[in-house]
């Protein structure tokens, strides 16, 4: 009951709300009187106890009146007008509750307060027998590891008991008796304890009688609904069973796995009778009481025991005392400690069960069980042939089994069963214990056992749809043989049924309704007293145990109400069941047996409201002008002397006199009065809202009616046509039974909200209004489907018998009362019928709207959520109109086609039967039918017919000029036609339909329309560009390929995929219909069963540009494409190393073939080739390096050495002359000796095996040695390719990139636009892949944007900004001048690394390097045109002239040795520093190698020399002693040099010198150089402190210790790598004497002699 702050703005008279009416129970003719002493306090809840009541107002304060024996005062224990609770003021109570004499209340923060009569614990407070003031309850969870006070939602009262619904749903229980449902036997219990057995599941509602509780809860979810399976997942029994006896069939869907007892939903409940506990303790207990809770207990989840002979049941303490039965030998377990053990075993077991099909009820912890029954372990089964061990044997699995039937409760007499189950009693042994129990004892039991059995409804089962029968009234029962009435024909049915058939017409769990309004998916559970039937489980046993009523499942329970001995269900459909004591007709109906739930006959129109009271019952239900009416069942007494006063009402009669009083919200019952809440009616405002919950709940229950009565049985029906209208009526039943689910719960929320606040704005269709809009547009949907396609003429042929024999029914359900009407006309209007109750929502919300200021924001509010529904409601009726037609266009339409056509969310818009269209140029006797549908545009022929699909058709009007008067000009991706029609306003018509429908064809659903808006929005043109998917059915290179993506104008253009049949897939861009931009592809090879695989660049549909092509064979290219070719430069790796032939080749392509120059690296083979390809074949000059040191360059032809070579072999022997195939020398040649020796003459055979030689051998005089020795290695390279051959291709590249036909040749300008594009696509590209660019890097490319500009003559400083720029440039792949950077790099390393690393290729390699800076110098140059050429000087500007100090001379001019001052401009200054240091190792490698000899040579002496000290070496060397140091700076303190100082002396020059080998390019080694020198003359000046210069003679001893001391491993590849790339006019100059000098060191310590 909500109790918020009522806004301001609520309608006017809000006074006239909350009155409280009350009268003496008891009697028909009342008249209610208002409660005295409220002064217009608006009262919201009310609760009445036996002889006092409690009223909470809106403010949430709580007053008492009546009878209050526990308050102090004397005028207070009888207050006649209520009286204030003081203790609970400034606590904001929402809640109230009354038991027979103790009260509760909630606060807003969900703290409990208890006072009243406290004899029984029922306040919750201990040792003490009354409570005077409200007094605060502690409830907290133990189960939290700190412990957290639990915050209660609802309180429920009895006579010694209370029951508390917390937030999280679990129930908290006080008090005594077996009615608190806790595990326990010591009361009172005044802690509040949870009640464990309900943990977990959703609690809706609680309510108590005097001895008994109820609670509402809410049904676990269901799963999805599962074609039924046929056996068991645990044990593979079948479940459904037919057993074939005599006289009868017995059919079982009740299997009960013996691997998990009664757990699971499909299982039977068998309920065993053992001695509780108490009795094995030796306490003997009176069993005749029925209040006496601790009685042996019945349990739900109980072991089932057949014993050895099958036929007796165990005997039951249920005698009475003075028999003084206690037969502990019953029991098949010695202690408890083995029945915790059996029962853990077999929770365990079961566990999983219970987890797949959706129990109802838990299994119990052990340690419940264990306090409460033993549990006995079925034996064998005996020899003995009672009747029921034939059953047994028959029917049973391990664990027995309840036999299924139809039999309605009350038809088979008790005692005719009794005799059944007694016969074998008498037989010998039939019990198995000591003492054999008395007669009467077993007819106790029996009797007991079976009203029990025979009350056990129906579990929900997952297997099925349960609520197929739910008006029987009747459910399965246990049926005995012999008295089998009929074999239930469902059963039957079920068994034979089509698996396919099996929809869940039991709305499928929707989350989101449930959680915005109360749930319909409920069951009630009941425990505690039972005697007089109230706890609804058919039989007067107590239950310590919360149990499931059965028999209300599936009855869409909604409220409770529990009364003295009796108890009353409320249900969606607003029926009222009841149960219990009827002994002054409260129950409202006289059948009986009254222990198990029963429709009460109540007169109204539907009852939403009911109240239980101490022996009578209050109904509230719908009168005709919606104003809700009063009845009264139970006691009637009348005025003349108390003559009729046993009388009882046969039915619940109208209490005329409440109605007049005003609109009942609320009715209260308690013991001797009973209590209204009224509302005045002002404004027409309640009257509105009682109207809407009214016709709510009577819309309800008609949609249910139609759901059991219609569509159920419609769905049972066989032959309903193909599968696929099935499916239809399938989809249209479930979401009809969505929407039926949604009005229910709508229904309910609305009579809750009755009782509370009723503030307009927490109507649940205003606050979820898209929740009722969503399930309406979805059922529109699905019906109009199913009405388009002729579901409803398919359905009244073979439903017409149903349907004939129910023809008052359909008419009285669809409100259609003409005579003849057709069926099919009928089950239309029935199932369109509920979209007129959007019109009634609209009224009313407009209704209620009108009782607000108009500046209000409800009426805001109700007035635009009223035309939401109103537009809604048209919307969806023109839904219709559109399936109707499109339904009798299909009518007319020529068969064939229609089957092809006919779809169920097609819908026609129009077509041109009239010839209002045809199409230009068609031949005289063609026929041209067009029809428009809201997916396509189809084109018929006599006998064919075309369907452009509508996403991708373009649509637009020729202009009048060109003689096409009223043309269309229509645009697929495949076809353009026009069509021409008759008249201008048949082609605006057309016009304006096609592109209204492509439109929405485009936006998806037309169900988007704006709800609140009116008609027609105005439709904009389609958009020329769109998105949308397409099948080729032509086009020869995209036939039956599906494409997905973007449009322009009819040709795919953007982004897109296109995906062929044959497993082929494109996807990347498009441009007018090709493929065109970066894209990925695929193409299965069938044969590898793998796929090739391009990522690249294409252009108009072929590959072209920058690509990878990664190959099924395992083949990956990577380079340049042209025209689908291999073109260009590219990179081909095949195979793993691992497999038979892996190879790599960088180089020139043509036209799919190697050609030009080309490296091919063999790694099987060990051999790397570098020459001239053509065809895919070594032909012209290469060179041939093998892993084994052997070199061959020369010329080659077909893949063979053919004509002139020279072959090198390891040791330095040489062969010059003829070749004819692989290392096989063939003709004339030279043969020279390492040694220098030489044989001339005519070679044949193949190297290394042995050659035949005819011809001259030379033994040349030693001196000559020296000099021809190194002759033949001249030669070297005048074979191979000369280095600006190489890699043209990707100069070409770089070339084109810059928009140049031939190098040079070109406009600058356009270059710089070209590269500027080149580097914003390339980022955009970047920025749409996964790999971000780095910070850097995006920086990098901001700044490249940047051209350098240059006016006026060229500076220094102009030089430098280039040279920055040049850095910069190529430092990012996207700059067409570091993409060629990155390729040289590439390939170089490709070249030179691996087998390439030979020392003979050292002077290929650094001219190749050298080849390189001359043409991209060239690329520079014509980039910065102003840049002067190789080899000329930039003038320094005055100031940078500084006079410096020359090194050897003293003279203090600026350079002298250079002719004039200045920088001079080379390739080696400027692009050395960017291209070196990324080819640094491979070359320095190659240096290395080949300085190998000399360095060891130099190594071994700088190793021996370096062991002396300081004075000993510089001795040595003839260092003259006024340049020795005298003190040395060691750790930063000064030293003397002694004669074991080591390591010490010139010791900065030394470290400066070894940062030579950290440094890349030969300008900066020089630098290092000089600064060596620099250090030296810095030391010696130190020691000197004077002037001096520095002789040759002097200086080079000096440095020589220099040199030594620094132990630079490789100096003989750095001093040649100086030598080889320094830049030429450095040779003469300072830097350059300096070179040489260390060269000389170097030689000088290479041939060093030591003594």
């Amino acid at each position: 009951m909500d109790s918020q702050e009522r806004s301001s703005e609520e309608a006017e008279g809000a006074k006239e709300r909350g009155l409280v009416y009350v009268w003496k129970a008891g009697s028909c003719s009342v008249t209610p009187e208002r409660l005295p002493g409220l002064s217009g306090k608006t009262v919201l809840q009310a609760a009445l106890g036996i002889h006092h009541g409690l009223l909470l107002t809106e403010g949430g304060e709580v007053y008492s009146f009546g009878k209050l024996p526990w308050k102090s005062g004397p005028e207070e224990s009888c207050a006649n007008s209520p009286i204030l609770e003081n203790t609970l003021l400034g606590h904001h109570v929402i809640t109230v509750a009354a038991g027979s004499f103790h009260n509760g209340a909630v606060t807003e923060s969900g703290v409990v307060y208890m006072w009243g009569n406290n004899s029984a614990g029922q306040c919750a407070v201990a040792n003490q027998p009354c409570v005077p003031e409200p007094q605060p309850i502690s409830i907290s969870d133990s189960e939290t590891s700190p412990l957290l006070s639990v915050r209660i939602l609802q309180l429920a009262c009895g006579e010694e008991h209370t029951l508390a619904l917390s937030l999280s749903r679990e129930i908290w229980a006080w008090g005594s008796g077996c009615q608190l449902g806790l595990i326990t036997t010591t009361f009172p219990v005044t802690k509040p304890q949870k009640v464990e057995h309900l943990a977990g599941r959703i609690v809706l509602q609680i309510a108590c009688g005097a001895y008994h509780s109820l609670a509402l809860v809410q049904c676990l979810p269901v799963q999805e609904m599962k074609p039924i399976p046929e056996r068991c997942n645990h044990c593979s029994q079948l479940l459904i069973t037919m057993t074939d006896k005599e006289d009868h069939v017995i059919i079982s869907d009740s299997h009960c796995c013996p691997l998990g007892v009664t757990l699971s939903d499909n299982q039977p409940e068998n309920h065993v009778f053992c001695p509780s506990l108490e009795t094995l303790e030796g306490k003997s207990i009176t069993g005749s009481q029925s209040e006496d809770c601790q009685k042996p207990l019945v349990e739900e989840h109980t072991v089932v025991a057949l014993e050895s002979d099958g036929a007796s049941m165990l005997s039951s303490n249920d005698g009475q005392e003075d028999s003084g039965i206690s037969s502990p030998g019953n029991i098949l377990f010695p202690d408890k400690k083995e029945v915790k053990e059996y029962l853990i075993s077999l929770a365990d077991n079961s566990l999983n069960e219970s987890l797949e099909k959706n129990i109802c009820t838990e299994p119990e912890q052990p340690s419940q069980e264990e306090q409460q029954l033993s549990a006995c372990i079925p034996g064998p089964p005996g020899t003995s042939t009672s009747a029921l061990n034939s059953l047994v044997a028959s029917c049973a699995s391990a664990v027995g089994v309840r036999v299924a039937a139809t039999y309605e409760a009350g038809a088979l007499s008790l005692k005719k069963v009794m005799n059944f189950y007694g016969t074998p009693s008498s037989e010998p042994g039939s019990q198995s214990g000591g003492g054999s129990p008395g007669p009467e004892a077993l007819k106790d039991s029996r009797e007991e056992q079976v009203k029990l059995e025979s009350m056990q409804g129906k579990k929900s089962s997952s297997l099925v749809d349960i609520r197929e029968e739910e008006s029987e009234g009747g459910s399965r029962r246990l049926s005995l043989p012999g008295l089998l009435s009929q074999v239930s024909p469902r059963l039957l049915r079920k068994v034979g049924r089509a698996k396919m058939r099996t929809v869940a017409l039991t709305p499928t769990y929707s989350g989101e309704a449930d959680a915005l309004l109360p749930s319909l998916r409920t069951e009630v559970w009941s425990w505690g007293k039972g005697k007089e039937g109230q706890l609804g489980h058919g039989d007067v046993l107590p239950r310590l145990q919360p149990l499931c009523v059965k028999s209300l499942d599936g009855k869409e329970v909604i409220h409770l109400s529990a009364g003295g001995h009796h108890s009353l269900a409320l249900t969606a459909k607003s029926q009222v069941y009841s149960w219990g004591s009827n002994t002054s007709g409260q129950l409202g109906h006289l059948n009986s047996p009254t222990t198990v739930p029963r429709l009460t006959k109540v007169c109204g129109d539907g009852v939403w409201s009911t109240a239980a009271g101490l022996d009578y019952s209050l109904f509230l239900a719908d009168e005709e002008d919606f104003q809700p009416g009063l009845y009264y069942s139970g006691q009637e007494t009348t005025t003349e002397k108390n003559l009729y006063e046993n009388s009882c009402t046969k039915s619940p009669v109208l209490l005329l006199s409440c109605s007049k009083v005003g609109y009942i919200s609320n009715v209260i019952a308690g013991g001797d009065n009973c209590l209204v809440l009224v509302d005045k009616n002002v404004m027409g405002y309640i009257a509105s809202l009682h109207e809407l919950a009214s016709t709510e709940r009577r819309f309800y229950f008609r949609l249910s009616e139609i759901k059991s009565q219609v569509l159920r049985p419609l769905l049972g029906l066989d032959n309903l046509g193909n599968a696929n209208t099935i499916q239809l009526l399938q989809e249209m039943a479930s979401r009809f039974s969505k929407l039926c689910y949604l009005i229910g719960q709508h229904g309910a929320s609305l009579s809750s909200f009755l009782h509370g606040v009723k503030e307009a704005r927490s109507l649940a269709i205003l606050k979820h209004s898209s929740l009722f809009l969503d399930s309406y547009t979805e059922y529109c949907a699905s019906v109009t489907n199913f009405l388009v396609m002729g579901g409803f003429m398919l359905l009244a042929k073979p439903a017409i018998d149903f349907l004939s024999k129910n023809q008052e029914l359909l008419q009285k359900l669809s409100e259609k009362n003409e005579e003849n009407l057709q069926l099919v006309e009928v089950l239309n209007a029935l199932f369109f019928m509920p979209f007129g109750r959007l019109h009634n929502y609209a009224r009313t919300l407009l209704k209620l709207a009108t009782c607000f200021e108009v500046a209000s924001p409800e009426y805001q509010k109700l007035h635009d959520c009223s035309s939401c529904y109103e537009s809604l409601a048209v919307h969806l009726s023109r839904k219709r109109k559109e399936a109707e037609y499109t339904l009798g266009f299909w009518k007319t339409f020529p068969g064939k086609m229609t089957d092809s056509l006919r779809k169920p969310e097609r819908r026609l818009i129009c077509e041109s039967s009239n010839r209002g269209l045809s199409l230009q140029h068609a031949g005289r006797f063609s026929v041209n039918w067009f029809i428009l549908f809201n997916d396509a545009l189809v084109h018929a022929q006599f006998s064919t017919h075309h369907i452009f699909p509508l996403s991708t058709l373009w649509v637009e009007a020729l202009s009048e000029e060109a003689g096409n008067v009223n043309g269309l000009k229509i645009t697929t991706p495949e076809e353009q036609f026009v069509l021409v029609s008759s008249t201008p306003q048949e082609k605006t018509k057309w016009l304006r339909a096609i592109s209204q429908a492509v439109d929405q064809a485009l936006k998806g659903t037309s169900d988007l329309i704006l709800y609140g808006t009116g008609g027609n929005v105005p439709r904009q043109e389609p958009p020329i560009s769109r998105s949308a998917k397409y099948t080729f059915y032509k086009d020869p290179r995209f036939k039956d390929a599906v494409y997905d993506g973007r449009w322009l104008s009819g040709k795919p253009h953007g982004r897109g995929i296109l995906k062929w049949p044959d497993g082929r897939m494109y996807s990347g861009t498009f441009r007018t219909g090709l493929e065109d931009g970066y894209g990925e592809y695929r193409a299965p090879n069938k044969a590898l069963n793998k796929d090739d695989h391009y990522v690249g660049y294409w252009k108009e549909g072929k590959m072209c540009g920058h690509g990878v092509y990664s190959y099924a064979t395992g083949e990956v290219y990577e380079g340049c494409f042209q025209d689908n070719m291999r073109h260009g430069h590219g990179l081909l790796r095949s195979g793993k190393l691992t497999s038979s032939s892996p190879s790599m080749f960088i180089g020139q392509w043509t036209m799919d073939k190697k050609s030009g120059y080309g490296v091919f690296d063999d790694i099987t083979r060990g051999e790397k080739y570098m020459g001239m390809w053509q065809d895919d074949l070594c032909q012209g000059n290469g060179v041939v390096v093998t892993q084994f040191g052997l070199y061959y360059e020369g010329a080659f032809s077909t893949n063979k050495m053919m004509g002139t070579g020279i072959l090198l072999s390891e040791d330095d022997t040489v062969y010059e002359g003829e070749f004819s195939d692989n290392w096989t020398l063939s003709g004339k040649g030279t043969l020279t000796l390492p040694n220098g020796d030489y044989i001339e003459g005519i070679f044949s055979g193949e190297w290394g095996s042995g050659i035949k030689i005819t011809g001259t051998y030379f033994k040349p005089s030693l001196y000559e040695n020296e000099k021809d020795k190194p002759k033949a290695l001249r030669k070297l390279g005048i074979l191979a390719v000369p280095p600006d051959e190489k890699w043209k291709a990707v100069f070409e590249e770089c070339w084109n990139q810059l928009g140049c036909e031939t190098p040079g040749q070109g406009d600058r300008w356009k270059a710089w636009d070209n590269i500027a594009v080149a580097l914003t696509t390339n980022r955009r590209q970047h920025r749409d892949s996964p790999e971000l660019l780095s910070r850097s890097h995006t920086q990098t490319l901001e700044s490249l944007e940047f051209i350098p500009q240059h006016i006026g003559a060229f500076t220094l400083e102009k030089y430098e900004n280039i040279k920055k720029y040049l850095i910069k440039a190529c430092d990012t792949p996207l700059h067409p001048l570091g993409k060629l950077v990155e390729t040289l790099v590439a390939v170089y390393r490709m070249t030179y690394v691996g087998v390439g690393a030979n020392r003979r290729l050292l002077q290929e390699a650094v001219r190749e390097i050298k080849s390189y800076l001359k043409r991209i110098f060239q690329l520079v140059r014509f980039l910065f045109p102003d840049l002067p050429e190789e080899g000329s000087t930039i003038p320094f500007l005055a100031t940078e002239t500084k006079g410096r100090r020359s090194f050897c001379s003293g003279k203090s001019d600026s350079r002298s040795e250079s002719p004039e001052p200045g920088y001079v401009v080379t390739s080696f200054g400027l692009l050395l520093p960017v291209l070196l240091p990324r080819l640094y190792p491979p070359l320095f490698m190659l240096y290395a190698l080949d300085n190998e000899r000399e360095e060891d040579i130099y190594w071994e002496c700088v190793l021996r020399l370096n062991k002396q000290t300081d004075m000993a070496l510089l001795s040595f060397l003839g260092v003259q002693a006024k340049f020795w140091p005298g003190t040395v700076s060691i750790l930063g303190e000064s030293r003397k040099v002694s004669s074991n100082t080591k390591d010490a002396c010139f010791a900065s020059a030394v470290e400066c010198l070894q940062q030579i080998s950290t440094t890349f390019t030969p300008a900066d080694k020089l630098k290092v150089i000089q600064q060596t020198f620099e250090e030296i003359s810095q030391n010696v000046l130190e020691t000197l402190q004077e002037d001096f210069l520095w002789s040759m003679d002097d200086l080079f001893p000096v440095f020589l210790y220099v040199v030594l001391r620094a132990r630079i491993r490789n100096l003989g590849s750095e001093v040649h790598l100086i030598e080889d790339l320094m830049d030429p006019y450095l040779q003469h100059g300072e830097q350059g004497i300096m070179f040489t000098t260390l060269k000389a060191c170097y030689y000088q310590i290479q041939h060093e002699k030591l003594t």
